[in-house]
C-alpha cells in the first residue's frame, strides 16, 4: 500500500532531488518571463517546493530571507523573490503557480509543462517595452497600409455611372480630304 509517501522521488536521491528543484526554482524566479518548460512530473514537485517559499516572503525579515536561502542557495534569486515577486502575489492566499501542459516531448514522449507565476510579474525591463511598444506600432501601420492596398481596387472596381454623350471629333484626315490642294 502507498499510505503516506506524499513525495514523488523523481528517479534520484534526496540530495540530487534538493539540489534539482533548487536550481529549478532559482530558474522560475530568476525567469525573464517568469516560466520554465519541464516535465509534468518535475512541475508538480517544483510546485510543492516553491510555494512554501513564496509565502515565507511575503514577510521581509532577515529570519524569512535565510530561511529561503538555505532552500535556494542563491543570493539573486532570493532578492529578486523578496522585492519583485512576493510584493506583487502579497495579496493571493495561495496558488502562486500554474502548470499549463504542453505536450510530449519528441525524444522519450515525455509529458511536458509549462510552469509560471499566476499573476502577471514578468521582468519588464523599460528599452524592451518601448520597443514593444514601437513594434505595435509599426505593425499597425502596416497592417492599415495593407487593408488600404486591398480596399482601394475594389473602389475602382465598382461599375462608373452612365456619362451624357461627347461630341466626337472627325480625325485629321478627313478635314484634309474636304480642303482643296492649292497648286
Amino acid at each position: 500500500m502507498r499510505h503516506g509517501k506524499k513525495i514523488n522521488h523523481l528517479g534520484r536521491t534526496n540530495s540530487h532531488r534538493d539540489a534539482m528543484l533548487s536550481n529549478m526554482a532559482s530558474s522560475l524566479i530568476l525567469a525573464k518571463k517568469k516560466r520554465i518548460t519541464t516535465t509534468v512530473a518535475k512541475a508538480k514537485a517544483l510546485r510543492t517546493y516553491i510555494e512554501p517559499l513564496i509565502t515565507k516572503s511575503r514577510e521581509d525579515s532577515t529570519h524569512s530571507r535565510r530561511i529561503v536561502f538555505s532552500y535556494l542557495q542563491n543570493k539573486e534569486a532570493v532578492t529578486e523573490l523578496f522585492r519583485e515577486v512576493s510584493v506583487k502575489i502579497a495579496q493571493r492566499p495561495g496558488g502562486y503557480t500554474r502548470i499549463l501542459k504542453t505536450g510530449f516531448r519528441k525524444g522519450d514522449s515525455a509529458p511536458m509543462a509549462i510552469i509560471e507565476f499566476v499573476a502577471g510579474i514578468e521582468k519588464k525591463e523599460k528599452d524592451d517595452s518601448i520597443k514593444a511598444q514601437d513594434l505595435t506600432k509599426e505593425k499597425a501601420t502596416t497592417k492599415a497600409k495593407a487593408t488600404a492596398k486591398v480596399k482601394a481596387p475594389a473602389k475602382a472596381k465598382a461599375p462608373a455611372k452612365a456619362k451624357a454623350p461627347t461630341k466626337v471629333k472627325a480625325p485629321a484626315k478627313a478635314k484634309a480630304k474636304e480642303m482643296p490642294e492649292e497648286k
